[in-house]
């Protein structure tokens, strides 16, 4: 008989601590957990510093060895079980990441439900075919072979903190790897402890996942540790290419996974009050903070006033409020320093002659749905990704016009077209410089089956998740055998 394993949330095993070979406290000190919509500390965990970066890696990379030689199936039981706690802990889970991260319920249960599938499908990838028979071109047996990179590390965010580091740590443990996590520090717990937890619980060898909590420091310290073969960095695309340049410089595999300006496409054919309902759950879901979150939307001029003002009544009519505590559409910003640059960019577009149609105001980290028309060309409302509940609005002649403005943009993760004629639509689609692209459907899209990436600012190209990952965290290795060795001219 199984029983429910116990997730604590408050007074556990990770106060004033951190996981690596263990729990204990940490070098630098401690990091508060503050909760958005109170401004409470809800917990307090350990902080990491570079040291501990050092110490765990080479932890890691022993523990690694020998976790790359366990057999697939004993690999396999270990990550299935994990992913059975993950979802018998949904509600103790769920709740507390709605309060860190100030989203909503919904939320917090989509994350541990969806860690649980992400679990569940890497602890498939043991048991895949894993290699290529190649032609015999010399008369040796020839072939090639998937294998593990080593130690990998794994920057996570702060706005998806679950599903944003399981979708890396899940299947590069999978596949033999090692991992070190560090979890965003606003959201250390559901971004990093939580894993630590359930996978100590099901049993991972010591040694193979370390969380560690930290600023800036500890992420350079991941880019140059010579002991990490590679860096998964989901994030800001300031910070992102801040990782790529370090990495670089040390020859590291790295895979940026970044912001957009996400357009959604409205043509003249499609249904109004469908592409209301789109544009606002794309711009609003979580406040904006979603890399995917519909940065622009594009509308036809035949029905762009129309769409407009419905999305404004859409926008008005979202209740703002605790998510932890009432049933409300709209929580708190994560910070005040991310609820004053959307504020800026918002001012600063009326400025310059752009139309508050909707919100512009704010009330502590609360930032009311926001609707801004008449949005040009050169206004950081239309270059800049915002990541806050404000939907941008342009207005656009042509099918054409709405491929070259999507396309001016420096970014290239995720785009949507409306339209009743889905060939049109896909026609416009294929057109477009993204990584996902989504025919009548909004931009915020994503499955733990699907390779997710994006183009020029909003990544490097590589994808994560379903067949990516086998890209992402093994890589080729070429083998020949001969019965016997040979002799060679010389």
């Amino acid at each position: 008989m199984t029983t429910t394993p116990s997730i604590p949330t408050a007074e556990t095993v990770w106060t004033n601590k951190l996981y690596s070979d263990g729990w204990r406290a940490g070098s630098a000190g401690t990091i508060d957990v503050i909760e958005p919509a109170t401004g409470e500390v809800l917990a307090t965990v350990g902080a990491a510093s570079p040291n501990e970066v050092a110490t765990a890696a080479k932890s890691a990379l022993v523990a690694q060895a020998k976790w790359a030689a366990m057999l697939p199936n004993d690999r396999a039981a270990i990550l299935f079980k994990a992913a059975e706690i993950f979802e018998k802990a949904v509600p103790e889970m769920s709740l507390f990441i709605a309060r860190e991260t100030g989203g909503l319920l919904a939320k917090g249960q989509r994350e541990v439900h969806a860690a649980a599938h992400i679990v569940q499908a890497a602890a498939s990838m043991p048991l895949q075919p894993q290699g290529l028979v190649l032609p015999q071109m010399t008369g040796n047996f020839n072939f090639a072979q998937r294998v593990p990179r080593g130690v990998i590390a794994v920057i996570s965010p702060f706005n998806f903190p679950l599903i944003l580091s399981i979708r890396a740590v899940a299947p590069a443990l999978a596949v033999g790897n090692a991992v070190i996590l560090k979890p965003d520090p606003q959201t250390p717990i559901g971004g990093g402890l939580f894993i630590a937890k359930v996978f100590e619980e099901a049993g991972l060898p010591e040694g193979l996942l370390h969380v560690l909590p930290g600023g800036a420091d500890v992420g350079e310290a991941l880019c140059t540790d010579p002991n990490i073969s590679m860096v998964s960095f989901t994030g800001s695309t300031a910070a992102g290419r801040k990782v790529g340049e370090i990495c670089g410089r040390h020859l590291k595999k790295v895979a940026l996974e970044l912001g957009g300006k996400n357009p959604l496409i409205v043509l003249d054919d499609a249904d109004v009050d469908v592409a209301a309902s789109n544009a606002a759950w794309g711009s609003y879901l979580f406040q904006g903070q979603i890399c995917m979150s519909t940065g622009i939307v594009f509308a036809h001029a035949a029905i762009a006033e129309k769409l407009t003002a419905k999305l404004s009544e859409k926008a008005k009519g979202l209740r703002i409020g605790n998510p932890a505590t009432e049933q409300v559409a709209i929580g708190p910003m994560i910070n005040q320093r991310q609820r004053d640059r959307v504020h800026a960019i918002v001012q600063e577009a009326v400025q310059q002659g752009a139309k508050l149609a909707a919100g512009g105001t704010y009330k502590d980290l609360f930032y009311a749905p926001t609707v801004l028309s008449g949005v040009r060309p050169g206004m950081r409302a239309f270059e800049e990704e915002i990541f806050g509940p404000v939907a941008v609005v342009v207005t656009i002649a042509s099918d054409d016009e709405a491929v070259a403005l999507a396309n001016q943009s420096a970014y290239g993760l995720a785009a949507g077209i409306l339209s009743k004629d889905v060939g049109r639509a896909m026609a416009l689609g294929q057109r477009l410089k993204i990584g996902l692209l989504h025919i009548n459907d909004q931009t915020v899209k994503d499955d733990h089956v699907n390779p997710f990436g994006g183009r020029g600012a909003s990544g490097n190209g590589s994808s994560i998740g379903g067949p990516g990952d086998w890209e992402e965290f093994t890589q080729w290795q070429w083998v020949t055998m001969k019965k016997h060795a040979t002799a060679y001219p010389f």
